[in-house]
């Protein structure tokens, strides 16, 4: 008798769009985290996260104390009325990423995208005048 699922040999933990685990030191857990792509460009720093199938509304971003995180929390369904599934693989897990943000970057000018599973944070630069600290210190 043929049946209507076919298994894949392919181990789980082979799933392109997540990283490796990241260990959660405060509950001793295991936690899959999205896969982050990080590059500069000549203005700006460019941030992409690999997170298909979520919802743009659902996805959280915000600057504090210098650290930019990107969070994601499921919505909570209190009345579901869920299909009779054979196989049932997909899971939308919460997640949350945090990044230091240097010195050159403009927190205040920060721009976000969600397209075709891709979220695209933009760090703009801003130039940082160091100044030269020149003092004579007199020898007591």
């Amino acid at each position: 008798m043929a049946t209507l699922v076919r298994y894949n040999r392919i181990p789980t933990f082979a799933n392109p769009f997540y990283g490796r685990p990241v260990i959660d030191r405060y509950h001793n857990t295991n936690l899959n985290v999205p896969a982050v792509n990080v590059k500069e460009v000549d203005n700006a720093f460019q941030l992409e996260l690999a997170a298909p199938g979520l919802k743009k509304e659902d996805l959280k971003i915000n600057v504090e104390n210098n650290t930019l995180t990107i969070a994601y929390k499921p919505e909570e369904k209190a009345d579901e009325t869920t299909p009779k599934f054979t196989r049932h693989e997909f899971s939308f897990n919460a997640f949350e990423r945090s990044f230091r943000l240097p010195k050159t970057v403009n927190a205040n000018d920060i721009k976000a995208a969600y397209v075709d599973g891709i979220l695209t944070v933009d760090l703009p630069k801003i130039e940082v005048k160091e100044e030269k600290l020149v003092k004579e210190i007199a020898i007591g």
